[in-house]
Parts: C-alpha cells; structure tokens; sequence
C-alpha cells in the first residue's frame, strides 16, 4: 500500500451563504439546519434536545452555530415552518438503532440487515478517539504504518495509554522508534489538523473497518456448523474430512460446543449455573458423558447435584434431538453472558481465548 498522509488539503470552503452574506434555508446544510432550531428554542428549550447528542454530533452541530452566520427573521420563520409542518404531517419521529433494524427486518432479508447495522455500527464509542480505543491493536497497527510518524504520533497522543502501548508494538521497530520520539516532542496541534485526521480516520478506516475485517469463510461456517443438530453436523465434517481435511480441522477449531463448556474457569461455570434453566440443564446433561456431568455438579452442592442426578433420571429417554436442543439452549446463553463481558470463553489456550 502506497504511503499516503491525513494531513489537511487546503482549499476554498463551500458555505451556505445566499446574497450579502446572509444564509439561505435552501442551501443549508443539515447541521445548519439543526443549529438554527436550536438557536431558536435557546438554552431552556433546547437544553433536553442537546443532552440527547453524542460528543460528535455536539461537535458537528456547534461548527454549524459558530460558522452560520447571519439568517434573517423570514429565512427562519421558513426554516421552522418546513420543520413544523414536517412533524405534523409524519408524527413524531425518533431515529435509532433498534428502531432501523426493526425497520429493514420487515423488508430486507436477516442476514443482510445483520451485515448493514453492523458496518453503521463500527467500533462502539461515542468519539472517534473511543472508538480507535475498542479497535484491535493489530488492525489498528497495520492501518499506521503506512502513515506518516507525526501523524501516529498525533493519534496515539489522543487514545488511551494502554491501548497506544500495544499499537506501537505492532508497529515496525524503526517505526515505533521514531514515532515516541516524535511524541516526546509533540506540540500543541491545530485544531484544523486535528479534525481532518478524525475525519479521515472516519470515512478511511473506522467505517469501512467491519468489511476490511469481515470474516474468514471458516469462521462463517463454524457458526453455521454451531447450529446444527449433532447428526447434521457429523454428516458434513465427515464429508468435508473426505474432501478438505484442512477445512475440516479450522472449522472444528473454530467451532464453540457443549463439549466446549468444560474449559469454563469456576467463575464462568457459577456463572453460566445462576442463568440456566435447570429443567434445559437437566436435558443436556441426560445425554452428556459422565465427565461432563461431574464437571458441572462441582459447581453444585452434594444436595443439589444428587437432586439434579434424580432429575436427570426421572426423565426417562429422550430423543436425541431433545438433548441437542437443551445443549444448543446452554451454548447459546454461554455466547450472550461472553458477550456481555461476564465470562470469558476459551479453547483451553491461554494465549488463545475465544471472546464471542
């Protein structure tokens, strides 16, 4: 990849300005726009709107305010008319993101609305800083290198120490090198400067982050394999042992199984056993092997496992895939606690967890 620099490129600014230097409703932009209401409903009014905004948006709206300019009273007096009349034509209406996603699952299929909200989504993070603060260190890294030192220097200078820490690294040594020392001389950065590395850094890397990247086809499938029943899934590892061993092998690895449940550290299993249904966990262990069910009656007393034992047995047979369902049920809730941060996943590698 060819260098290339975030610094800023000058050049004659496109404003909203009409005749005698007075802003035109129908040339404001958005962010105009919005900053003119807000003018108008002033400090108490518009104080429930303005907690509302993130620290980007609060950024963009107030640049539009300070840039406005003048807009005399019959601009204005349109500008909120179009703005009433629009409210009361549509009702009021509130953008999110549960409520997009409710809205393209009526018309898009779920996989393509899942591929949509996740690239809008990016990196959690109110700032562009918090948001490069969440990006693996690795991609974060890659991305840099092929920047200018002062500009790293500058961009690890805004995110947080331990994050910064890992980037550099990953960073090529003589690069690294050079990009401390430019940080130990750093100076106060124009705000101008500043504002266009944060905005290229949005529109380069941090949007398009989510494709760049997207997932190995055999993490794709090693989800796909995760939901299936356990004869469905033999059937086609056997078949792809037969075609693709290699293919095989990564997708077993990637995979994330019942079985998976024993590398749960004591606190993960309490975890998981405070959640779960007991009646699914009864149903899982009935076709679990007997490590398997030792394992997760250590997490209980002598009282409740031998209870669980009764349980177990008072089922009678079950069909295989009404086991399979109550163990899908336990791995699936595993996921979401891991993803809510409460337990941590992993293949028994230390130096290789699996955080879903």
């Amino acid at each position: 990849m060819a260098e290339r620099s975030l610094a800023p490129r000058t050049g004659n600014r496109d404003d909203a300005e009409g005749y005698g230097g007075v802003t035109l409703v129908d040339e404001m932009s958005g962010p105009q726009r919005a900053a003119v209401i807000l003018l108008v409903l002033g400090e108490d009014h518009g104080r429930p709107i303005w907690q509302e905004f993130d620290d980007e948006e609060i950024r963009i709206i107030t640049r539009a305010m300070a840039e406005l300019g003048t807009v005399d009273a019959d601009e204005v007096e349109r500008l909120m008319l179009d703005f009433v009349g629009k409210l009361s034509s549509a009702g009021a209406v509130t953008g999110s993101f549960d409520r997009t996603i409710s809205l393209l699952e009526k018309i898009l299929p779920q996989d393509q609305v899942a591929l949509i909200m996740e690239e809008i989504r990016g990196p959690a993070g109110r700032n562009m800083w918090q948001k490069l603060g969440n990006i693996d260190a690795v991609v974060l890294a890659n991305f840099l290198k092929n920047e200018y030192p002062q500009t790293i220097a500058v961009i690890l200078s805004k995110i947080r120490a331990d994050h910064a820490a890992n980037v550099l690294r990953n960073l090529p040594n003589e690069l690294s090198i050079d990009v401390v020392s430019r940080m130990l001389r750093m100076e106060a950065v124009q705000k101008e400067a500043l504002d266009h590395i944060e905005n290229t850094l949005r529109t380069e890397f941090v949007s398009t982050l989510t494709q760049t990247r997207r997932r190995d086809p055999h993490e794709m499938m090693a989800e796909i394999f995760n939901g299936f029943d356990r004869q469905t899934e033999m059937r086609f590892l056997s078949a792809l042992d037969a075609s693709n061993q290699d293919a095989a092998a990564r997708i077993r690895a990637l995979m994330f199984t019942f079985e998976d449940l024993s590398k749960l550290d004591p606190a993960g299993l309490q975890t998981l056993m405070r959640q779960v249904d007991k009646d699914t966990l009864a149903r899982a262990l009935k076709g679990a092997n007997e490590d398997m069910r030792k394992f997760f009656y250590s997490a209980m007393s002598t009282r409740a496992a031998k209870t669980m034992q009764d349980d177990i047995q008072s089922l009678g047979p079950l069909r295989l895939k009404e086991v399979d369902e109550a163990q899908t049920k336990m791995v699936t809730l595993t996921k979401e606690l891991a993803d809510k941060g409460e337990i941590i996943l992993s293949k028994g590698n230390s130096e290789d967890e699996l955080v879903y």
